[in-house]
């Protein structure tokens, strides 16, 4: 038993989708999470940006006490996840893994599509961990840029998403896809406008419900299960933007009464940690 929390990471609302599995699979489990919601998206910056990014949100949540942390964010799963596993002294679960081997599981003609952010479908990472699970898989890729702005701006249900995803999804239907990996998780947030689009011939992947139960197995394998009940009441997100517009979006995905939000800086917290190990903070990268 270990009543510590899971921190959740991600560069803005997607790893919302993670915390709303994360109640349903494990509903006694305390969750902390940090989403850089004055840097979002990630998605269309560079690997070095992503990399450096990450690391200083990460250092924040190493200093919560997590007991495991799951990396919401597609994006640095797919180019900063072992960097992070080196340099942090903790169990690290990404999304991508889990999402591609129920991608795998799932298709029946070996046709899959990856929707993501740029970084995520250059980084080749879904269709390497597709094709390691089936070598005849058959993956086709497609950035979708505009939709993570769209689900930050809350616009998800509009002619504006609809049409934006007619856009970018005929390509895969006209490959004759099966499946497919919303490769980004804050796409799932999209799911009634993306089923619209490909119809229900063609079955959607959210790698969020994956990673949870990767968790949840994690936890039972090392005893680190809590056991006491209520604790969605006691989870914590912390921003790094406005709050008022992460708390409209946050209970319009999960219902929790009266959630704890708090907007934390970047640059005050790397100046307080820095003083406290002596280091420099003109070294330091802030926002």
């Amino acid at each position: 038993m270990d009543n510590r929390s899971i921190g959740v990471f991600d560069s803005g609302i997607g790893g919302l989708t993670v915390v709303k599995e994360l109640t349903k699979i494990l509903p006694n489990e305390k969750i902390v999470y940090f989403g850089d919601t004055a840097r979002v998206p990630y998605g269309t910056r560079s690997e070095e940006t992503i990399k450096r990014f990450s690391k200083e949100c990460i250092e924040f949540l190493n200093q919560k006490d997590i007991k495991a942390l799951i990396i919401a964010c597609n994006t640095v799963s797919a180019v900063a996840l072992e960097m992070l596993k080196e340099l942090f002294d903790m169990y690290i679960l990404g999304v991508i893994i889990p999402g591609s081997k129920m991608a795998s599981y799932v298709t029946k003609n070996k046709k899959i599509g990856v929707i993501g952010t740029n970084a995520t479908v250059l980084s080749g990472a879904y269709e390497k961990c597709i094709k390691s699970e089936n070598s005849e898989n058959i993956v086709y890729s497609k950035a979708c840029p505009l939709f993570v702005p769209i689900v930050e701006e809350g616009l998800s249900n509009t002619e504006i998403a609809l049409e934006t995803t007619k856009y970018y999804l005929n390509e895969l239907i006209n490959q004759d896809v099966d499946t497919i990996v919303m490769g980004c998780t804050h796409y799932p947030i999209l799911e009634n406008t993306i089923k619209a689009v490909v119809g229900k011939d063609i079955s959607l992947v959210n790698p969020a419900k994956e990673t949870a139960n990767e968790m949840k197995k994690y936890l039972e394998f090392n005893n680190l299960l809590n056991e006491e009940s209520e604790n969605i009441k006691n989870n914590i997100f912390y921003i790094t933007d406005d709050e008022n517009k992460f708390k409209k979006n946050l209970l319009d995905f999960i219902k929790i009464d009266s959630p704890n939000i708090k907007k934390i800086y970047l640059k005050l917290f790397f100046h307080i940690l820095n003083s406290s190990r002596g280091t420099d903070i003109s070294e330091k990268p802030f926002i």
